[in-house]
C-alpha cells in the first residue's frame, strides 16, 4: 500500500492563548473546536490549526518561541481575502498580494505573535 499524505495542522506557538483564538476567530474566521489551558484546536473549512501557549513552564515551551512559527494556506478567491485581511490591518508588510514565478498569487499575514500565515492560490495556466 502507498502512503498517502491526507493533511497538515499547523502548531503555532502563542504567548497569549485567548488573545490568539480571538485574533482566528475574529480576523481569519476560524472555529475553536477545543480549548484547555494552554492549547486551543481551531478549524476553518478543512483547514485545523492548533495554538500552544509558549509561556516557560516546560522545556519545549520556551517564551522566544511565539512567533516563530509560519505556514501557507491553499485558498479560493484569494484577492476578496486579502481585502478583507487589508481592512482588518493584519497583512504582513513585506507580504502584499503578487503573482509569484512558481505560479501562485498570494499575500502573507501575521498573528498576534507575529506568527506567519501566507494564504496562497493557484494561477490559471
Amino acid at each position: 500500500m502507498v502512503t498517502e499524505f491526507l493533511g497538515a495542522t499547523p502548531a503555532f506557538a502563542v504567548s497569549d492563548l485567548h488573545r490568539s483564538v480571538e485574533f482566528f476567530r475574529q480576523v481569519l474566521h476560524f472555529d475553536a473546536v477545543a480549548t484547555e489551558p494552554g492549547f486551543a484546536l481551531l478549524r476553518r473549512d478543512s483547514v485545523a490549526l492548533t495554538l500552544w501557549l509558549a509561556d516557560g513552564s516546560a522545556k519545549g515551551a520556551e517564551r522566544e518561541l511565539a512567533g516563530t512559527v509560519s505556514c501557507r494556506i491553499e485558498v479560493t478567491g484569494v484577492d476578496d481575502w486579502y481585502g478583507h485581511c487589508t481592512a482588518a490591518g493584519c497583512v504582513h508588510p513585506n507580504g502584499l498580494l503578487r503573482d509569484t514565478e512558481w505560479g501562485t498569487r498570494e499575500f502573507a499575514v501575521l498573528d498576534p505573535d507575529n506568527n506567519l500565515v501566507t494564504f496562497w492560490q493557484r494561477l490559471a495556466s
